[in-house]
């Protein structure tokens, strides 16, 4: 019988799929204040296109973890590779390959002084390279995507804080970047406001783009996420499809966080 059988024939080299490299690598990441160890051991790997929601109590190490991951905090020990990069080994490399990665903060940290146009070219304009009409046309595009073109011209101020977090994430997303990062990007809005943030989020993650998101916002986590990762006391405790997290969490402080979030 095995005889019989015909064997499949081998794909011919150019047509074999290469292994993508992953988004994010994190390998035995540790993070210290002076005696006070935030992380503790963080092992994590991000596929492109992946979306990532990270959530737990206050002073777990859910900021800290994607702060490092972006470079604004040092890591005290471990590996970080963003695209294939250790950002550690090759500090020169490391500074090219961050340019591909956008972040959103808690508090929207854009220049007062400067229109929302200009917010949105100064990055693209003084690191890309582009000239002032290229970076116009590029920061209109995502402000429209954002729904907030009809404001390019207006100052901070001059805007709802709905609106400055939309801009802010316009002007993250006009380095185009591969990654992107969010910090509790509606924990500072009224809640009126924070449904806007949100649907502008959940138009990004339908886009491909690969995102890690640090939020309290768990209705957002079950329709966008792809993995939640639970951090407690700076370890990943749990690490699962939302419907397995928010249906049958492992922990029981996991059980109790949700509890006490969802009640």
């Amino acid at each position: 019988m095995l005889s019989s059988m015909k064997a499949t024939p081998a794909q011919p080299p150019h047509l074999t799929a290469a292994p993508q490299t992953p988004a994010v690598v994190i390998e035995g990441l540790e993070k210290n204040y002076g005696d006070f160890t935030v992380l503790k051991g963080i092992d994590l790997v991000v596929r492109p296109g992946e979306r990532i929601v990270l959530c737990g109590p206050s002073g777990s190490g859910k900021s800290t973890l994607i702060r490092c991951i972006n470079r604004l905090e040092s890591a005290s020990g471990g590996r970080i590779l963003v695209n294939g990069c250790d950002l550690m080994a090759e500090p020169q490399r490391s500074v090219d390959v961050l340019r591909e990665v956008g972040m959103v903060f808690q508090h929207f940290n854009l220049f007062p002084h400067m229109s929302v146009l200009d917010n949105c070219t100064l990055a693209p304009m003084s690191v890309r390279g582009l000239t002032r009409a290229q970076a116009e046309e590029r920061a209109r595009e995502y402000l429209r995507k954002v729904g907030i073109e009809n404001h390019a011209h207006k100052y901070p101020s001059q805007l709802s804080g709905g609106q400055q977090q939309r801009v802010a994430i316009a002007r993250a997303l006009c380095m185009e970047p591969k990654i992107m990062l969010f910090d509790e990007p509606t924990s500072a809005l009224d809640p009126e406001m924070v449904g806007e943030v949100l649907d502008v989020m959940v138009k990004l993650a339908g886009s491909g783009m690969t995102m890690l998101c640090v939020t309290h916002e768990m209705g957002f986590a079950r329709q966008v996420a792809e993995r939640v990762l639970f951090l407690e006391g700076g370890r990943i405790v749990e690490d699962s499809p939302p419907e397995t997290f928010f249906n049958a969490p492992k922990s029981e402080r996991a059980k109790a966080f949700l509890a006490q979030i969802l009640h």
